[in-house]
């Protein structure tokens, strides 16, 4: 059984990448264009997974995009220097606490 250490895997690879040849290696390829570029190919296979959800029609379409979409997020977490833990640590500090009551606590 596959679990979540695969994310933590997948981020340490694309890591890796930064900086790395683009000729080889499809991570160091988005990394080298640039912010705008990593955000609006993850914006892309966002949208992508969307249309699948709504869809509805196809189980493995929506488990590919959604893995399209974390791979794509991961690089844009790269591409801005923040780490998982980061990201983990976030949802800790509002685990517990309701969706509802986390938006109204926000600073407009």
């Amino acid at each position: 059984m596959t679990d979540a250490t695969v994310l933590d895997r997948l981020w340490a690879t694309i890591e890796s990448r930064r900086g790395g040849d683009p000729e080889t290696s499809h991570s160091a390829r988005l990394l080298a264009r640039g912010t705008a570029k990593v955000a609006q190919k993850f914006g892309e296979e966002a949208v992508e997974c969307v249309i699948e959800a709504v869809r509805g029609e196809s189980r493995p379409a929506l488990v590919a995009e959604s893995a399209d979409v974390l791979y794509h997020l991961m690089v844009l977490w790269v591409d801005a220097g923040l780490r998982p833990e980061d990201v983990w640590g976030e949802l800790a500090r509002r685990e517990g606490t309701s969706g509802i009551a986390e938006k109204a606590a926000r600073k407009p």
